[in-house]
């Protein structure tokens, strides 16, 4: 069978075609869902069997389950698609299956500077960078570069640096040269900063202006997963746009404090550990080289991937007096986080992974950054690959019960129906940490209503 994507409208009606849209690339990874299981129907269908292709968006600690009783109620012959809070290469050992009929979608690192910090990523650490690593990276390496510019340790200065540094024009910072890009900072230079995950120009709502999708494969006997194909897509205005200060009064000799807040446990913590690794890279390279005497205080905390440790967690950083956040990770426990604690202490949140719509709604008066696109954009990229490189005409989507599964899953239902003449039989809420998934997925796997 081909395994090459159909290329021949995927720029066109992913990018051009308003991929992106007048909502921009808003950037995830949700969270632990809370409320009960429930179903509901997307478009028609006809006929008397069950769907082609099945949709499952959720996390590795449920997921586990989820394909174990998946496999013992099906022969496995639904196409699935899965976004990126399933990519976990260790997930087919422990289901039990080798999970070759599963296709993934999510984020790439596909910016100007990948390959540096690949390299960087690898020497420190002996291992390759997972998923949103790069984008944990250039969140950290941007809200230093804003501390620097700013110069003093203050939400409300270093918001106004954010675009400042990162859009253009200046001086192209990379993770190459992010020393001599902190020194200029310091210096009250322009710098424009080029990331590993994108070219990390902002939007108006704090999102990306550019990013790159992955489709990716299991690969069992290597416990890892393996990229098939990436994609570069870019928005209505690729530059970015939004409020910016025209100039920044730098300073020389201080130390920047910034935070760390992702999971180290909870059911994001295989995702979260190298997401932490790359975050404390940018600190490494600063403290290593005291550009313009620039020492960086950075405080770790961990969300648990849940809202109430999460929001908790951001509260110790803001008690600490921390004016910058790297996270949090899943949009479940961002969006709270950044209501409740971030927004009203005039902390800067960036998120590296949190990608549901809402994020890009918030009334944060410019506080809420992210270097993850939105799942606007990847219910649309699912939409093109279930319908043109997996060839199904009929669906259901499994999706984990918050606000990234259903509004990922109401995109991709969308644009499936919309822009691709799918049918969506059904559309089934499941709840993180049941012992038992078989009546949702038997709803899932059953022929549309009538």
């Amino acid at each position: 069978m081909a395994r090459d994507i159909v290329r021949r409208d995927f720029l066109k009606r992913i990018g051009a075609a308003g991929a992106v849209g007048a909502a921009g690339l808003s950037g995830c990874i949700g969270s632990p869902g809370e409320g009960g299981t429930g179903t509901g129907t997307g478009g028609g269908g006809g006929g008397g069997d069950g769907p082609e292709g099945l949709v499952v968006i959720g996390y590795p600690e449920s997921g586990i389950q989820l394909f174990r009783d998946y496999y013992s109620a099906s022969d496995g012959e639904e196409k699935i698609l899965v976004p990126d809070g399933l990519r976990d290469g260790a997930m087919p050992g422990q289901v039990g299956n080798d999970m070759e009929n599963v296709t993934g979608t999510a984020p790439a690192a596909g910016g100007p500077n990948q390959e540096a910090f690949t390299s960087m990523f690898e020497s420190e650490y002996s291992s390759s960078p997972g998923v949103f690593t790069a984008q944990s990276y250039d969140s950290v390496a941007l809200l230093l570069l804003a501390n620097a510019a700013a110069g003093e340790n203050s939400g409300s200065a270093l918001k106004e640096q954010m675009r400042r540094i990162a859009n253009p024009g200046g001086m192209e910072v990379s993770p190459d040269n992010f020393v001599e890009g902190m020194e200029a900072a310091a210096n009250g230079d322009d710098i424009n900063y080029q990331g590993a995950s994108s070219a990390t120009n902002f939007d108006k709502n704090g999102d990306p202006a550019s990013a790159a999708y992955s489709i990716w494969e299991f690969a069992p006997d290597e416990e890892t997963t393996t990229e098939v194909e990436t994609q570069n897509f870019k928005g209505e205005n690729p530059e970015g746009a939004g409020p910016a200060a025209d100039s920044a009064p730098g300073g020389s000799d201080r130390e920047l404090s910034v935070g760390i807040l992702l999971p180290e446990t909870g059911d994001l913590a295989s995702v979260g550990q190298p997401m932490i690794q790359a975050a404390q890279l940018p600190v490494k390279q600063v403290n290593d080289a005291n550009p313009a005497g620039l020492t960086v205080n950075a405080q770790i905390e961990d969300t648990q991937t849940s809202p109430d440790a999460g929001v908790s967690a951001a509260q110790s950083l803001v008690s600490a007096g921390v004016p910058a956040v790297c996270g949090s990770a899943s949009s479940g426990v961002n969006v709270p986080v950044s209501q409740q604690a971030f927004i009203p202490n005039e902390v800067v949140g960036c998120s590296p992974s949190s990608t549901a719509l809402s994020v890009s709604n918030l009334e944060d008066n410019d506080y809420i950054f992210r270097t993850a696109p939105s799942d606007f954009l990847q219910g649309r990229v699912m939409a093109q690959v279930m319908s043109e490189r997996l060839g199904a005409s009929s669906v259901s989507t499994l999706f984990v019960n918050n606000d990234y599964g259903q509004q990922l899953s109401e995109r991709f239902a969308e644009v499936f129906q919309d822009e691709f003449d799918g049918d969506v039989y059904h559309q089934v809420a499941f709840n993180k940490g049941e012992s038992s998934y078989s009546s949702v997925i038997e709803s899932a796997l059953s022929p549309p209503d009538n």
